[in-house]
């Protein structure tokens, strides 16, 4: 079942209030970090690209690479299939990155079928390729989909904004954040957009860049 899918602020916006109506702690937090951001992206092959280049890297370096990419037209998939190490060192992938864009742009992904594909198969779908894991699928469900009902509890910003927002001990694992996140059914995805806009406004307060 793929649900709904969030399309506008309005949809974020309905969901936030479903969240403060149902959960105390997202009322106090709503307040406090402003309007939340609707975050979606185009999806397809672009969007999984990019969130390879983006891995362990800061977001300015990830931009930066992202532009000498696009520069030298190697954001589609043909492009980078074909591509030598050579041009994509260049471009400023490593070694690595570089095996899996070219793993990507050679894994025959449908992404038109992924749009109508239940959450656990898009999952499912995207892992099978080198170099994406269930934390960038879950990603890519919730801003390139628009999959209003998905979380990524591997997040560490999540789970650290968790853990202040509702006043735990220790930063929750990932399968714990997952098995809160299921009161939040079905608008994990904003919980999430509140939970790392609260992240941020308690590391400003706290001095943390």
């Amino acid at each position: 079942m793929v649900g709904r899918i969030i399309h506008s602020l309005d949809c974020v916006a309905e969901g936030a209030d479903w969240l403060a109506a149902r959960e105390p702690a997202f009322a106090r937090a709503l307040p406090l970090v402003g309007p939340l951001p609707l975050r979606r992206q185009p999806d397809g092959f672009g969007a999984l690209l990019s969130a390879i280049v983006g891995q362990q890297v800061s977001v300015a370096s990830a931009r930066a690479i992202w532009g000498r990419l696009e520069a030298a037209g190697l954001t589609e998939a043909g492009a980078m299939a074909a591509a030598s190490d050579e041009v994509l060192r260049a471009a400023g992938l490593s070694r690595q990155k570089a095996r899996y864009g070219r793993a990507l742009a050679q894994a025959g992904i449908d992404f038109d079928a992924l749009r109508s594909l239940p959450h656990a198969e898009v999952v499912a779908a995207l892992v099978a390729v080198p170099g994406i894991g269930v934390w960038t699928a879950e990603i890519y469900a919730m801003f390139a989909l628009g999959r209003a009902d998905v979380f990524a509890p591997g997040d560490l910003a999540l789970q650290e904004a968790a853990r202040m927002l509702f006043g735990l001990e220790a930063r929750p694992s990932e399968r714990a954040l997952r098995a809160m996140a299921e009161d939040w059914s079905p608008w994990r995805s904003v919980a999430a957009r509140i939970l790392w806009a609260y992240y941020r406004v308690a590391k400003e307060r706290d001095g943390v860049a």
